[in-house]
């Protein structure tokens, strides 16, 4: 891999991770676009291990809360909100779980064509304007009651459909049960983390059965550059949602997913 290659795979993990736009839509674009060789398994585990990184440090004094507050909750010490929080991430990641195990074949084979990434981009995009537009929540993450965990849970595992974006389907459903912005999108991050961890260890699974050769410079390059550029798309995105809202991303979504159907097909 050249260096470039290297930053560019490295740049669009990190930030299309987090940002509702569809990770699987942009990473679609760059064989197209590039002739560049694909950039094997390992790699892929790399950019996840930056993103993994990303959101935990980002997070790391609510993740630390819940870990202490779980324990404690073990003990038999009590549940206080951030080990019922910690709970509530455990609940929602179940069903994406499941059906990604269960169903990780097909939809590696026969659902990545670029006519569901592109119709899923527009349908599930202006769904998300719709629940940014109807009401503005206040509720927030500590505020969530099982029934809202459910329904969260089960539309990340729409996210398996690519052109989705899990982010982008956990923040529309966090808006629609009554969570404002931040706290919609603060919840999302905290799903994601689970959640890479899942597919990186697919993706590890997949590399130790079928080993190859590793470039370790470039490993090491594309994790710390998917981990800061997932890091500033964090925190820019909550900057940016205070002011802006999600009506920007939906715009894009629209135009993005018109612009790979008209590519691909006319």
């Amino acid at each position: 891999m050249d260096w470039l290659q290297v930053v560019v795979l490295a740049v669009v993990q990190g930030v299309s991770e987090f940002l509702p736009v569809s990770s699987s839509a942009h990473l679609i674009l760059v064989p197209v676009l590039t002739e560049w060789q694909d950039q094997g398994l390992a790699f892929d585990v790399a950019l996840h291990l930056g993103s993994l990184s990303a959101v935990i440090i980002y997070f790391r004094q609510e993740i630390w809360q819940m870990v202490v507050s779980s324990l404690a909750a073990i003990s038999g010490k009590g549940v206080n909100e951030d080990a019922r929080l910690a709970l509530w991430v455990t609940l929602a990641t179940i069903p994406v779980g499941l059906i990604g195990l269960l169903l990780h074949d097909v939809i590696s084979h026969f659902m990545r064509s670029t006519l569901i990434i592109g119709f899923s981009l527009i349908g599930f995009g202006l769904l998300l304007g719709y629940a940014d537009w109807r009401k503005e929540g206040t509720r927030s993450e500590y505020q969530l009651r099982l029934k809202d965990v459910l329904i969260i849970g089960g539309a990340q595992a729409l996210a398996l459909i690519p052109g989705t974006s899990r982010s982008g389907i956990t923040i529309t459903a966090a808006l629609m049960v009554g969570m404002s912005r931040e706290s919609a999108s603060r919840f999302s991050f905290l799903l994601s983390i689970p959640v890479i961890v899942l597919a990186g260890g697919l993706e590890a699974v997949g590399l130790f059965s079928a080993p190859q050769s590793i470039d370790w410079i470039a490993m090491l390059s594309g994790t710390l550059l998917s981990g800061i550029s997932a890091y500033l798309c964090i925190h820019y995105f909550l900057v940016v949602i205070k002011k802006l809202g999600m009506q920007p991303f939906v715009i894009y979504r629209v135009l993005f997913g018109a612009w790979l159907l008209w590519f691909f097909y006319f």
